[in-house]
């Protein structure tokens, strides 16, 4: 026999024992791959069901705001009547819409200025009495909501602030900071030490350092208190409805609540629904754009360098 064909048969031999090696391969996957789906259906299935028990609310709602309903603005066909009159109402949807952006902003730029100096000040520097300091900020999360608002509004009225969007602004900044400038103490101190001791080593000042190096890294942390800050700005009724008395500076949810004018026990449920919606779409969207640095966030102190 020759060498050529001795190499050949050699060659064949293993390309069969490669294919019956892969085959075997397959053979074994298949079942692993099926106990996997498995283990993983009731995950599935879980999830699927508790994300439609919070879904269909307000999907019931979208579909009830476009329908057809008697005693509403779309009484004929499928259509945004109910939204045309949402946007007619008094001084017009987009004053109020506006009244809430700017009272939303407002808390999330105060709420992260203060939080990210107070969070770096707790996690990086020892001074007396820091523990109780800290532990006295959070406490205010223990006092409830709506027996601060008559107080504030008295010091509102001291300071020439009431009746205003940035007293509002201010208020709700006090309620949000407790919980703000825990997360962004722990996402300082997720991050070694070394970071920010290297860049004074490097040349630079405390503050050239917090801007730097250890903004970019509690990124995610800073994303987490903005979003919470302007969800429950946008969404705050109790606020608003003590500490506001002329109607062109209603936010979006006194308008809606105020929407519900009833004539003859008759409630305009269309153009609430369609108010409804108008509130919660900022909200879904904002999530989905930001749901990645939200959960970064929440992990951030799991881990310390």
């Amino acid at each position: 026999m020759s060498a050529d064909t001795l190499a050949r048969q050699t060659e064949s031999g293993r390309g069969s024992a490669t294919r019956a090696d892969t085959r075997g391969s397959a053979r074994r996957r298949k079942p692993t791959r099926l106990l996997g789906i498995a283990t993983r259906t009731p995950y599935w299935v879980l999830t699927g069901g508790l994300a439609l028990i919070f879904l269909y609310p307000l999907i019931w709602t979208a579909v009830s705001s476009l329908a057809p309903r008697a005693g509403t603005s779309q009484t004929e066909g499928w259509g945004l009547g109910n939204y045309a009159s949402l946007a007619n109402y008094q001084a017009g949807i987009w004053v109020y819409i506006g009244n809430s952006l700017f009272v939303s902003l407002l808390t999330v730029l105060l709420t992260l200025l203060v939080s990210l100096f107070g969070g770096y000040a707790f996690a990086r520097f020892r001074f007396p009495g820091r523990n109780v300091l800290f532990m006295a900020t959070l406490a205010i999360l223990m006092v409830p909501y709506a027996t601060l608002l008559i107080p504030l509004y008295v010091l509102l009225n001291l300071v020439g602030l009431s009746n205003s969007l940035v007293g509002v602004a201010l208020v709700l900044t006090m309620f949000q900071l407790p919980f703000a400038t825990f997360m962004m103490r722990i996402s300082f101190e997720s991050i070694p030490k070394e970071m920010d001791e290297a860049a004074m080593v490097d040349g630079c000042s405390t503050f050239g350092a917090l801007w730097r190096v250890l903004l970019p890294a509690v990124k995610p942390g800073l994303i987490t208190v903005g979003l919470f800050a302007f969800l429950a700005a946008w969404n705050d009724f109790i606020a608003p409805l003590i500490l506001i008395n002329d109607s062109n500076r209603m936010t979006l949810p006194l308008a809606v609540s105020n929407l519900r004018g009833q004539v003859q026990g008759v409630v305009d449920y269309g153009a609430t629904e369609a108010g409804v919606i108008v509130l919660a779409l900022p909200c879904v969207l904002l999530f989905l754009l930001l749901q990645r640095h939200y959960v970064r966030g929440f992990l951030s102190g799991a881990f310390k360098g």
